[in-house]
């Protein structure tokens, strides 16, 4: 730890392998940003600038889109420019505003799948009151909720954190994530109950509700005509995908986390990686290729520019 002006710094305890390959690293994870950057925004373009996609499903894939974004803004420029830099340290004050931005948006990730779940099934299972209940005002709710919830509650565990006494300065890391409770001096029950409840709120209850509404979406189309199971698959299926995929890595992180003494620090350095990476690149794959109306204005977007390019 180096203390000036009673500033403190964190020192990341992660890197310490990666220094002999940290301009191959430092390629590998600035090209992936930037195709994370390139397809999330340009789906979000589309689905803001085509008046036929400005519907509750296509709008709620867009934040969940923009929320990829963010999500990978708040890790990417920082984790590439500790590759460059021979020592890797961060404000203590900055580590705290990165560690409430993750959980805060990745929290978000979850409200939003609920939402998406729940504009399917009101779709499907209520289609002659979609129009009503699906209204602009229920959508803005919904996404209101969706980042303000969380950041509402993540941000009394980050003050709890905050004024915590620190008695370790190294962070067996390559972000600011919960290995910052590792530093603290004397374990914080408050704060293990805090994260419990957040937990159960924010993962368990969205969860529980995702799995009820597909339940009953299943249900329905097994009892309906071949259109209605058609329609169900085409819009469906990308969001299941997407949730499959979300679940498979928190637990893959969770396991990680549980293991994190066994495995080399270059092996921490993937997992660790695993959920803002993989899932970032999935999503916009996931909706540009399935979803219909999507890809439709994908390839005319660009035929569109080839062609410009072409007569240029």
């Amino acid at each position: 730890m180096e203390e000036e002006s009673n500033v403190t710094y964190l020192t990341f305890g992660g890197h310490v392998e990666l220094h002999k390959y940290r301009y191959l690293y430092f390629m590998v994870v600035f090209t992936i940003y930037i195709l994370i950057l390139c397809s999330n925004s340009a789906i979000v373009y589309l689905i803001w600038n085509q008046q036929d996609l400005h519907e509750p499903m296509y709008i709620f894939i867009a934040a969940l889109l923009l929320n990829s974004v963010l999500f990978s803004a708040v890790i990417y420029p920082k984790l590439l420019v500790d590759f460059l830099s021979e020592k890797q340290i961060i404000y203590y004050r900055a580590c705290l505003v990165q560690y409430f931005m993750f959980y805060a948006l990745s929290n978000s990730e979850f409200l939003l799948l609920a939402a998406m779940a729940y504009d399917r099934y009101v779709s499907i299972c209520k289609p002659l009151q979609y129009l009503t209940i699906m209204r602009k005002t229920t959508i803005s709710i919904f996404l209101a909720l969706s980042w303000l919830l969380p950041a509402f509650l993540d941000i009394g565990i980050t003050i709890m954190t905050a004024n915590q006494q620190l008695c370790s300065f190294t962070l067996e890391a390559i972000f600011c994530n919960n290995s910052i409770y590792k530093l603290f001096c004397v374990p914080s029950k408050a704060i293990s109950v805090y994260g419990v409840l957040i937990f159960l709120i924010l993962n368990v209850v969205p969860v529980i509700f995702i799995v009820f509404t597909y339940t009953r979406i299943l249900i329905i189309c097994y009892h309906s005509s071949g259109e209605v199971r058609i329609k169900a698959a085409q819009t469906c299926v990308p969001h299941l995908l997407v949730l499959i995929n979300y679940f498979i890595l928190i637990a893959y992180v969770v396991i990680a986390g549980r293991l994190e003494s066994d495995f080399p620090k270059t092996a921490r350095l993937i997992m660790s990686l695993q959920l803002a990476l993989c899932h970032a690149v999935f999503n916009p794959i996931i909706y540009g290729l399935n979803m219909k109306e999507i890809s439709k204005h994908l390839k005319r977007l660009f035929l569109f520019n080839a062609r410009i390019s072409f007569d240029s």
